[in-house]
């Protein structure tokens, strides 16, 4: 059998560049009134706080992940499933070598290979080189030596029809609305041959995935043959709006929209995959929090591309949903470990929220989605949140470490990560959240700015050179800023060749006293942080109400340089007391980043005893250095600290106690880079508190 050999050539091949090849490419729009920036077109400043996470993407996490790919035999299902193919009833099937039960751990570990190449592919698109693609290409030919001659891809069955995965069932589809995820298989790698397509014009994985994708329109549905089932783990939705958007071959489309209208209307129905009802009649998010999420990013897709304004409707209100009753101030979703699922309304328990990264990643999808819908800054004060504290928690500083769950508080004993850890681990038997990681940092440049008409939408800031299409003229912006440590941002027109472009500055939800879009949480202080945009100098005013949260700064043209300045105080925030786990408590955010304290920058001190003052006063400690312990030879990097004074109670043999305590917080994303160990993120403040921990 083949076997890929990796080690350090990969690692090489994803930090040199070379030129890139220009392609053309035939797109359908994709219905969405508003459009999102490609990555492609926004280059980020090196060493600048989204530089440095995109360089550990691409220089330590998809050669990582590409590694374990090899090393977790992942590569070598796709090398069985060939040699059965051409090897039809060999020997070996009925011996212990070929029992998929002890060779292959879950019944969708392909998707590791499909997002990593994913990630991969949008890494070629902004480092472009040969060697990368050519790794590529290798692992591809692999993957497609185990297609069946009618398009069907999925090893778990393949690499033994008699004896397939005990997740997947005797026959195709029996078992997809249960555990066989033949159909997120599919979604994964729709997406990935999509993204390698774009990246390098090359047809071989596009063909790959067509071919399984026409295998799923030909047997699944609800026609006459057909065997009529709706996935168990959504992805493929969204996957096949993407497909349908790229190649203009309507019938993927209309598989994604069978996939969805059919939901809680076949044999199995049930609120741990959002089949518990119809699509039309689901007013609540439930079940698990990663399927829910691309179900309902998948329901915006097909919402956007048909104009069926009862799908819309029902994506607004489970949006509602989440946003007032269901998310963590971290931007988190799901509460609990079993079932890695959303709890009841106002269920948010803090040291065992389950807060999966691929949930948290998830939302970031819908969050896009809304503001492509709507074209309100709401959406994007949502994503803002998630992005810098539930995605980029799961993911250590150097790129090589992750958590499955992310919690808001840790004992350091309670094992709260997958497989019974308290720290970051480099992979996981279950490796959804690794390579979720290595495709989704890279495109983050591309939830920056969205267009509609002469409109550029500034959502996010960071240090950024973008090239933006308006009216099919070329706008450069240049836009330099240490956000999110000072909310400070300047951005300067350097060519615009568009007539009556606008520039529609967001302003944050924070800066406008609001933690959400909803009353789940406030703030609590009598903080009142001001902004000012100027162009030229001179002020820009706005109704933020009439104009969606946004700043227009109208009719601008080269040379012109706006300047934004957002205060940017320590607030404290409390929750909506139907949350009884933050009932007498208090949080702490600066910006768009949630703190917390760690054990570790606070002499030992069990941090979740910390009380807070009512009127606590802040300091900020400039580049507060943090020691990666947990990775060998990691260098320390630097954030933006918080102290205040408070109190640790101090339960001894002679009683209850306080004493003064100078306490230290630091970004949540931060924490859990020095071993396990206390930390807190809600504080208590009142003896209303129905418990200390």
């Amino acid at each position: 059998m083949k076997f890929l050999l990796l080690t350090t050539a990969l690692a090489a091949a994803v930090s040199l560049p070379v030129a890139a090849k220009t392609k053309s490419q035939t797109t359908v729009a994709n219905g969405y009134p508003y459009t999102q920036v490609p990555f492609t077109s926004v280059k980020m400043t090196q060493n600048s706080f989204w530089g440095a996470r995109l360089k550990a993407a691409r220089e330590v996490t998809v050669p990582l992940a590409f590694a374990k790919c090899e090393s977790e035999h992942r590569y070598k299902n796709f090398d069985m499933a060939a040699y059965t193919l051409k090897h039809p009833g060999h020997a070996g099937l009925n011996t212990p070598q070929w029992d998929v039960k002890k060779i292959m751990g879950l019944s969708f570990d392909d998707t590791d290979v499909y997002k990593t190449i994913e990630g991969a592919s949008y890494i070629l698109q902004t480092y472009p080189d040969r060697r990368l693609k050519a790794y590529i290409d290798s692992v591809l030919n692999i993957v497609g030596a185990a297609q069946e001659p009618d398009g069907y891809l999925y090893t778990a069955r393949t690499i033994n029809p008699e004896h397939p995965h005990s997740w997947s069932g005797r026959k195709r589809w029996t078992k997809e609305e249960n555990l066989s995820h033949e159909l997120y298989n599919l979604g994964h790698m729709v997406d990935a041959a999509c993204a390698h397509y774009q990246a390098t014009g090359s047809h071989k994985f596009l063909d790959i995935a067509r071919r399984y994708a026409d295998c799923v329109c030909r047997e699944v549905g609800s026609g006459s043959g057909q065997t009529t089932v709706v996935p168990g783990h959504q992805i493929a939705e969204m996957a096949l709006a993407r497909l349908y958007t790229l190649t203009g071959e309507k019938r993927y489309l209309d598989e994604a929209k069978y996939l969805l209208d059919f939901r809680g209307k076949t044999k199995i129905r049930n609120a741990y995959s959002q089949s518990h009802k119809p699509i039309l009649q689901q007013d609540e998010a439930v079940g698990h929090a990663v399927r829910a999420g691309y179900m309902y990013a998948g329901i915006a897709d097909i919402a956007a591309l048909t104009q069926d304004s009862a799908y819309i409707k029902v994506i607004d209100r489970i949006w509602q949903n989440i946003i007032s009753k269901k998310v963590y101030l971290t931007g988190g979703v799901g509460a609990r470990h079993s079932g890695e699922s959303f709890g009841d309304n106002y269920e948010l328990p803090n040291m065992t929220a389950y807060n999966e990264t691929c949930a948290a990643i998830s939302m970031v999808y819908l969050y896009e989605r809304m503001f492509l819908l709507h074209g309100e800054s709401k959406y994007i004060d949502c994503l803002e949140r998630t992005l810098y504290n539930g995605v980029i928690s799961g993911m250590s500083m150097d790129g090589g470490r992750f958590f499955y769950p992310n919690p808001l508080s840790s004992d350091g004993k309670y094992a709260f990560n997958a497989e019974g850890n308290t720290t970051r681990q480099p992979w996981f038997g279950c490796a959804c959240c690794p390579s979720n990681l290595s495709r989704f940092i890279p495109s983050v440049p591309g939830y920056l700015y969205g267009v509609k008409d002469n409109d550029i939408y500034v959502n996010l800031y960071a240090a950024n050179t973008s090239t933006i299409h308006v009216g099919g003229k070329e706008v450069v912006l240049e836009e330099s800023t240490q956000y999110p440590w000072d909310g400070d941002i300047q951005i300067r027109v350097a060519k615009s060749s568009a007539k009556n472009a606008n520039l529609l500055v967001r302003i944050p939800g924070w800066v406008q006293n609001q933690v959400l879009p909803s009353d789940l949480y406030k703030y609590s202080d009598n903080e009142r942080p001001t902004y000012t945009v100027t162009v030229n100098g001179k002020k820009v005013e706005a109704d933020l109400a009439a104009n969606n949260g946004y700043v227009p700064v109208k009719n601008i043209k080269k040379g012109d340089v706006v300047r934004i300045h957002f205060d940017m105080p320590v607030r404290t925030v409390v929750a909506n007391q139907k949350v009884n786990a933050d009932e007498g408590r208090v949080a702490v955010e600066r910006g768009p980043i949630v703190y917390c304290a760690e054990a570790a920058d606070n002499q030992g001190e069990p941090v979740l005893l910390a009380i807070m003052g009512k009127k606590p006063v802040f300091s900020i400690v400039d580049d507060y250095k943090i020691e990666n312990t947990e990775t060998k030879g990691a260098a320390p990097f630097a954030v933006k600290a918080i102290t205040t004074q408070a109190q640790i109670l101090n339960d001894s043999d002679n009683g209850v106690s306080l004493k003064n305590q100078k306490l230290t917080l630091i970004p949540y994303y931060a924490w859990n880079h020095r071993g396990a160990g206390e930390m807190n993120v809600w504080f208590v403040q009142s003896l209303i508190s129905r418990t200390i921990l």
